[in-house]
């Protein structure tokens, strides 16, 4: 997608961020897209509080991208530096939008700015071990299963209430 504009978030882009973030994996409105945990996940996806901390934090950034003449974020990503390497999360594009190319334009210009401008040589992300198809798109971008395994966070309601009792994350990873 040729046409995105990309910026870094400000602390007043905070609600738009948690909108944004939480129509394109919680509710109905989720389904729309494939990105959708409506079936894994209850509750909230992001906590504004750790979103301003990230947004503030050194070595930290959320990305958001739009399009001329339309407003407020349509996607948006934070990446950070964690353990030697990129850390990428919280990546959402609108539901209505998904599948046109713009979470591959943000995935790119993550790392890119992970790459050139902090110089590091890897990114990695954690994605719920059950998302074969999320897990599939990241593989054909370069990200590799790395079979490292981080619990989920049980117990704790800013990251959503789960559904069923067997989820967990993997790690994935790619050299850039």
């Amino acid at each position: 997608m040729s046409d995105a504009i990309f910026r870094h978030a400000l602390l007043e882009d905070v609600d738009a961020i948690v909108d944004l973030v939480t129509s394109a994996y919680r509710g109905e409105s989720s389904r729309v897209g494939w990105t959708t945990e409506a079936d894994l996940l209850d509750g909230d996806r992001i906590d504004p509080d750790l979103l301003r901390a990230d947004i503030r934090r050194p070595r930290s950034l959320v990305l958001l991208a739009g399009e001329a003449g339309v407003a407020g974020p349509i996607a948006c990503a934070h990446i950070a530096e964690e353990a030697g390497a990129g850390y990428f999360g919280m990546f959402a594009v609108r539901p209505e939008r998904q599948g046109a190319g713009l979470g591959h334009a943000l995935l790119g210009e993550a790392e890119r700015v992970v790459r050139e401008d902090w110089r590091l040589q890897a990114m990695r992300m954690t994605v719920l071990d059950v998302r074969d198809e999320l897990i599939a798109w990241y593989e054909r971008r370069g990200y590799r299963r790395t079979g490292r395994f981080r619990p989920f966070p049980y117990g704790d309601a800013r990251f959503g209430l789960p559904r069923r009792d067997d989820l967990r994350f993997e790690v994935l990873e790619k050299a850039l």
